[in-house]
């Protein structure tokens, strides 16, 4: 059976769903669905689906949805909203949704510097049960510098 325009652009876009996923699952251990749900909602037309909708589209059950959707609401990655009059909840990502969560995940690390420079005070900055907490430290110490007042390119 030959495939037609259509079908070939959704067997493409279903491919490249599941790469997102797999990509999702290998760097940052998230279970196959949830990166299934976020490489959907990053090319889905319209921008605000319902879980029923996504669930169409990724192939999995709505109940199945339940957990990821949760975890990518919780972490702001993906938003609901309610259109007047319906009671079905819509989910999309924001076109600042990635920056939103990684500064966040960046204020969040560089925090830890001044929990690190407890450390060093508790069990002394040059003592050699330090080294781990003199590095940690360092490192906070520069993610807080080079991201203190940078935006992407185009942002």
């Amino acid at each position: 059976m030959a495939r037609t325009p259509a079908r070939a652009d959704q067997d493409e876009i279903q491919n490249w769903v599941e790469r997102v996923a797999t990509a999702f699952a290998q760097h940052f251990g998230l279970p196959p669905i949830t990166g299934r749900i976020l490489g959907w909602l990053l090319i889905c037309d319209p921008p605000e689906q319902s879980a029923g909708e996504i669930a169409d589209a990724i192939g999995a059950s709505r109940a199945s949805l339940t957990t990821s959707m949760r975890l990518l609401t919780m972490g702001e990655l993906v938003r609901q909203r309610h259109r007047p009059g319906e009671r079905t909840t819509y989910f999309r990502i924001d076109d600042d949704a990635w920056e939103k969560v990684i500064r966040q995940r960046i204020i969040g690390m560089a925090s830890l510097r001044e929990i690190t420079e407890d450390a060093m005070a508790l069990v002394g900055p040059d003592s050699e049960r330090a080294s781990r907490v003199r590095a940690a430290h360092a490192f906070f110490g520069w993610l807080s510098e080079a991201f203190a007042a940078r935006r992407p390119p185009g942002v």
